[in-house]
């Protein structure tokens, strides 16, 4: 199969068609994180050149990058907290001016008919090359491991040590990255945060939550916390810091 890439300084003609692919590929409540909420719409207005498409040869988008560039001293205790923190981060760099170095990848968004294609390679593999045509000399990715919604009573520390038999990382997206290059530098326990009422979670998962407690939700890498009292669902995702060599 042919097909193209584009970042969206290149292509915004393709934004519509990327905002629909992006809330096709996502459980509903992975699209209300609550710094995503407040900042998404600024990696196209801010950072165009580091959000990118791939498309096939009639331009129909089957796959979206979000990235976002920002200042890192390359030491595992100078990371951001996770994958809200690097965003925060990278928005505070841009007001202030401040020169980045490297770059952050958010997601990575395949159309479901597309997927299994082996895509996901060629998507990191595009991000590694916008990170060096920018000049930056660091691309981190906060992981979202593919699997671990299956194990979500496992902590992230021991799933990440999980491996195959020929000593690959055990998660398949972790292990893309790693085949790739990367190498994983720290589990990030408090990565997102994603906050609603009760009547918010119902909506977004289909499941009622009739007393407080923790609560196994479908896509989730963890419990969600549920207080009733409060009228307040609480699901903090944790991801893997992962560093891909430029």
């Amino acid at each position: 199969m042919s097909y193209n890439i584009y970042t969206f300084a290149q292509r915004s003609d393709l934004n519509d068609q990327a905002d629909e692919l992006i809330e096709a590929s996502w459980s509903a409540f992975m699209l209300n994180d609550e710094v995503a909420n407040e900042y998404y719409g600024h990696l196209y207005d801010w950072f165009p050149s580091y959000q990118f498409m791939l498309t096939d040869e009639t331009d129909k988008v089957m796959a979206v990058g979000n990235a976002i560039p920002f200042y890192w001293d390359g030491t595992a205790e100078g990371l951001p907290k996770g994958w809200d923190d690097v965003f925060l981060q990278g928005i505070e760099d841009y007001r202030q001016e401040k020169q980045p170095n490297a770059l952050s990848a958010l997601s990575i968004s395949i159309d479901p008919q597309y997927r299994g294609l082996g895509l996901s390679k060629q998507l990191v593999t595009a991000m590694k090359g916008i990170a060096k045509e920018n000049g930056l000399v660091h691309l981190v990715a906060p992981v979202r491991p593919s699997l671990k919604h299956k194990y979500p009573l496992t902590p992230m520390d021991k799933y990440v040590q999980w491996k195959t038999t020929d000593d690959a990382p055990f998660d398949p997206w972790v292990r893309t990255h790693w085949k790739l290059g990367a190498k994983i530098m720290q589990v990030a326990p408090e990565s997102m945060l994603i906050r609603g009422s009760l009547t918010d979670w119902e909506g977004w998962t289909g499941m009622k939550f009739p007393e407080s407690g923790s609560y196994i939700v479908p896509d989730a890498l963890v419990p969600v916390q549920v207080d009733v009292e409060k009228d307040e669902v609480v699901y903090i995702e944790p991801n893997i810091w992962m560093q891909h060599v430029l």
